[in-house]
Protein backbone atom coordinates (compact mmCIF):
# COMPACT_ATOMS: atom_id res chain seq x y z
CA UNK A 1 0.00 0.00 0.00
CA UNK A 2 1.17 3.38 -0.88
CA UNK A 3 2.76 5.29 2.52
CA UNK A 4 1.07 8.12 1.33
CA UNK A 5 -2.51 6.81 1.14
CA UNK A 6 -1.89 5.02 4.62
CA UNK A 7 -0.68 9.29 5.61
CA UNK A 8 -4.67 10.45 4.32
CA UNK A 9 -6.52 7.39 6.08
CA UNK A 10 -4.95 8.27 9.73
CA UNK A 11 -5.55 11.93 9.07
CA UNK A 12 -8.81 11.80 8.04
CA UNK A 13 -9.75 8.91 10.72
CA UNK A 14 -8.18 11.62 13.17
CA UNK A 15 -10.12 14.41 11.67
CA UNK A 16 -12.90 12.20 12.15
CA UNK A 17 -12.90 11.89 15.93
CA UNK A 18 -12.15 15.66 16.30
CA UNK A 19 -14.80 16.35 14.51
CA UNK A 20 -17.30 13.75 16.75
CA UNK A 21 -15.78 15.02 20.11
CA UNK A 22 -16.25 18.55 19.02
CA UNK A 23 -20.11 17.83 17.92
CA UNK A 24 -19.97 15.71 21.21
CA UNK A 25 -18.73 18.89 23.68
CA UNK A 26 -20.93 21.48 21.62
CA UNK A 27 -24.32 18.98 22.19
CA UNK A 28 -23.30 18.73 25.80
CA UNK A 29 -22.89 22.49 26.27
CA UNK A 30 -26.16 22.99 24.47
CA UNK A 31 -27.62 20.94 26.70
CA UNK A 32 -26.31 22.50 29.67
CA UNK A 33 -27.23 25.74 28.93
CA UNK A 34 -30.74 24.54 28.45
CA UNK A 35 -30.45 22.83 31.92
CA UNK A 36 -29.24 26.49 33.13
CA UNK A 37 -31.71 28.06 31.47
CA UNK A 38 -35.01 26.05 32.47
CA UNK A 39 -33.10 26.38 36.38
CA UNK A 40 -33.40 30.15 36.25
CA UNK A 41 -36.43 30.06 34.45
CA UNK A 42 -37.81 27.70 37.76
CA UNK A 43 -36.30 30.03 40.41
CA UNK A 44 -37.59 33.01 38.73
CA UNK A 45 -41.38 31.62 38.86
CA UNK A 46 -40.45 29.68 42.25
CA UNK A 47 -39.74 33.39 43.37
CA UNK A 48 -42.73 34.94 41.42
CA UNK A 49 -44.78 32.09 43.29
CA UNK A 50 -43.47 33.24 46.44
CA UNK A 51 -43.52 36.88 46.33
CA UNK A 52 -47.48 36.87 44.86
CA UNK A 53 -48.38 34.86 48.02
CA UNK A 54 -46.69 36.60 50.34
CA UNK A 55 -48.21 39.89 49.02
CA UNK A 56 -51.91 38.31 49.18
CA UNK A 57 -51.16 36.66 52.47
CA UNK A 58 -50.27 40.31 53.79
CA UNK A 59 -53.01 42.22 52.39
CA UNK A 60 -55.37 39.55 53.80
CA UNK A 61 -53.69 40.06 57.26
CA UNK A 62 -54.31 43.89 56.87
CA UNK A 63 -57.87 42.92 56.20
CA UNK A 64 -58.62 41.08 58.85
CA UNK A 65 -57.13 42.54 61.44
CA UNK A 66 -58.75 45.80 60.79
CA UNK A 67 -61.75 44.00 60.69
CA UNK A 68 -61.04 42.34 64.11
CA UNK A 69 -60.55 46.01 65.60
CA UNK A 70 -63.66 47.00 64.30
CA UNK A 71 -65.79 43.77 65.64
CA UNK A 72 -64.10 44.53 69.37
CA UNK A 73 -65.62 47.97 68.78
CA UNK A 74 -68.93 46.77 67.50
CA UNK A 75 -69.23 44.24 70.47
CA UNK A 76 -68.05 47.37 73.10
CA UNK A 77 -71.41 49.24 71.66
CA UNK A 78 -73.79 45.91 71.34
CA UNK A 79 -73.49 45.77 74.92
CA UNK A 80 -73.77 48.94 76.16
CA UNK A 81 -75.63 49.24 79.47
CA UNK A 82 -76.96 52.93 78.50
CA UNK A 83 -80.13 52.10 77.31
CA UNK A 84 -82.63 54.81 75.77
CA UNK A 85 -86.59 54.47 75.42
CA UNK A 86 -86.54 54.52 71.88
CA UNK A 87 -83.72 51.37 71.68
CA UNK A 88 -85.11 48.16 70.88
CA UNK A 89 -88.55 49.43 69.42
CA UNK A 90 -87.65 47.82 65.75
CA UNK A 91 -88.61 44.13 67.92
CA UNK A 92 -91.68 41.91 66.43
CA UNK A 93 -94.21 42.56 69.41
CA UNK A 94 -96.55 39.43 70.47
CA UNK A 95 -100.05 39.67 70.54
CA UNK A 96 -101.73 40.96 74.30
CA UNK A 97 -98.47 42.34 75.35
CA UNK A 98 -98.62 44.44 77.91
CA UNK A 99 -96.76 47.92 78.02
CA UNK A 100 -94.39 46.53 80.65
CA UNK A 101 -93.89 43.45 79.34
CA UNK A 102 -92.91 44.86 75.86
CA UNK A 103 -90.42 47.28 77.99
CA UNK A 104 -88.59 44.21 79.17
CA UNK A 105 -88.54 42.89 76.05
CA UNK A 106 -87.50 46.24 74.34
CA UNK A 107 -84.74 46.08 76.92
CA UNK A 108 -83.78 42.84 76.38
CA UNK A 109 -83.68 42.99 72.66
CA UNK A 110 -81.26 46.19 72.27
CA UNK A 111 -78.20 44.14 71.75
CA UNK A 112 -79.86 42.12 69.13
CA UNK A 113 -81.00 45.43 67.18
CA UNK A 114 -77.74 46.86 68.19
CA UNK A 115 -76.12 44.04 65.83
CA UNK A 116 -78.47 44.05 63.16
CA UNK A 117 -77.50 47.61 62.35
CA UNK A 118 -73.72 46.17 62.40
CA UNK A 119 -74.75 41.98 60.65
CA UNK A 120 -73.45 43.15 57.57
CA UNK A 121 -69.37 44.14 58.98
CA UNK A 122 -69.58 40.60 60.85
CA UNK A 123 -70.49 38.75 58.10
CA UNK A 124 -67.74 40.26 55.89
CA UNK A 125 -65.31 39.14 58.89
CA UNK A 126 -66.49 35.67 58.88
CA UNK A 127 -66.42 35.02 55.52
CA UNK A 128 -62.88 36.22 55.56
CA UNK A 129 -62.65 33.26 58.09
CA UNK A 130 -62.48 30.44 55.03
CA UNK A 131 -59.48 32.74 53.38
CA UNK A 132 -57.48 32.83 56.39
CA UNK A 133 -57.84 29.23 56.86
CA UNK A 134 -56.60 28.49 53.42
CA UNK A 135 -53.81 30.82 53.01
CA UNK A 136 -52.74 30.77 56.75
CA UNK A 137 -53.79 28.15 58.47
CA UNK A 138 -56.71 26.60 60.96
CA UNK A 139 -55.31 26.76 64.17
CA UNK A 140 -54.50 30.40 63.13
CA UNK A 141 -57.99 30.85 62.75
CA UNK A 142 -59.47 29.94 66.02
CA UNK A 143 -60.05 33.98 66.95
CA UNK A 144 -62.45 33.63 64.16
CA UNK A 145 -64.58 31.25 66.12
CA UNK A 146 -64.35 32.97 69.40
CA UNK A 147 -65.86 36.15 67.82
CA UNK A 148 -68.62 34.07 67.08
CA UNK A 149 -69.19 32.00 70.38
CA UNK A 150 -69.56 35.37 72.35
CA UNK A 151 -72.01 37.14 69.71
CA UNK A 152 -73.67 33.86 69.96
CA UNK A 153 -73.75 34.07 74.18
CA UNK A 154 -74.81 37.71 74.08
CA UNK A 155 -77.92 37.22 72.01
CA UNK A 156 -78.92 33.92 74.30
CA UNK A 157 -78.19 35.98 77.59
CA UNK A 158 -80.57 38.51 75.64
CA UNK A 159 -83.13 35.88 75.30
CA UNK A 160 -82.67 34.62 78.43
CA UNK A 161 -83.25 37.65 80.40
CA UNK A 162 -86.28 38.82 78.45
CA UNK A 163 -88.00 35.37 80.40
CA UNK A 164 -86.62 36.25 83.47
CA UNK A 165 -86.97 39.94 83.50
CA UNK A 166 -90.75 38.89 83.05
CA UNK A 167 -90.88 36.25 85.62
CA UNK A 168 -89.21 38.56 87.78
CA UNK A 169 -92.25 41.36 87.91
CA UNK A 170 -94.59 38.10 88.06
CA UNK A 171 -92.78 36.70 91.35
CA UNK A 172 -94.10 36.89 94.50
CA UNK A 173 -91.78 34.81 96.92
CA UNK A 174 -88.77 35.60 97.83
CA UNK A 175 -86.83 32.61 96.95
CA UNK A 176 -88.38 32.60 93.61
CA UNK A 177 -86.68 36.17 93.86
CA UNK A 178 -83.31 35.14 94.83
CA UNK A 179 -82.87 32.53 92.62
CA UNK A 180 -84.22 34.76 89.66
CA UNK A 181 -81.99 37.40 90.57
CA UNK A 182 -78.69 35.09 91.09
CA UNK A 183 -79.52 34.26 87.38
CA UNK A 184 -80.25 37.65 86.33
CA UNK A 185 -76.98 38.88 87.36
CA UNK A 186 -75.30 36.13 85.68
CA UNK A 187 -76.54 36.75 81.92
CA UNK A 188 -76.28 40.32 82.62
CA UNK A 189 -72.81 40.31 83.19
CA UNK A 190 -73.14 38.79 79.31
CA UNK A 191 -74.84 41.04 77.64
CA UNK A 192 -73.93 44.17 79.54
CA UNK A 193 -70.50 45.42 79.63
CA UNK A 194 -69.22 45.68 83.33
CA UNK A 195 -65.88 47.86 84.10
CA UNK A 196 -64.73 45.53 86.82
CA UNK A 197 -64.13 41.75 85.90
CA UNK A 198 -65.73 41.52 82.27
CA UNK A 199 -65.05 38.30 81.24
CA UNK A 200 -66.64 38.68 77.86
CA UNK A 201 -64.37 41.76 77.25
CA UNK A 202 -61.41 39.71 78.46
CA UNK A 203 -62.22 36.81 75.47
CA UNK A 204 -62.85 39.62 72.73
CA UNK A 205 -59.84 41.18 73.86
CA UNK A 206 -57.47 37.63 73.90
CA UNK A 207 -58.93 36.84 70.19
CA UNK A 208 -57.94 39.96 68.87
CA UNK A 209 -54.55 40.12 70.65
CA UNK A 210 -53.86 36.63 69.47
CA UNK A 211 -55.28 37.91 65.60
CA UNK A 212 -52.90 40.59 66.18
CA UNK A 213 -49.77 38.54 66.68
CA UNK A 214 -50.44 35.88 63.73
CA UNK A 215 -51.14 38.77 61.11
CA UNK A 216 -48.65 41.40 62.39
CA UNK A 217 -45.69 38.31 61.92
CA UNK A 218 -47.23 37.91 58.46
CA UNK A 219 -46.86 41.72 57.71
CA UNK A 220 -43.29 41.44 59.13
CA UNK A 221 -42.95 39.01 56.79
CA UNK A 222 -42.34 36.45 59.31
CA UNK A 223 -43.86 33.13 59.11
CA UNK A 224 -47.09 33.25 62.02
CA UNK A 225 -46.61 30.74 64.84
CA UNK A 226 -48.81 27.84 64.95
Amino acid sequence: MDPNNISVIAESTDLGIVSIIVQSIASVITCLAMIFTAFVAWRGITAWKREYRGKRQIELAEEVLSMFYQARDAIVSIRSPLVYSTDGSTRRQAENETPEETKVWNTAYVAIERYEGRRKMFSKLQSLRYRFMAQIGREEAEPFEEIRTVLNQIFSASRRLANLWVRQQRAVHEDELESLNTQIQKWEAILWFTEVDDKIEERVEKAVSQMEETCGNIIMRKSPKS
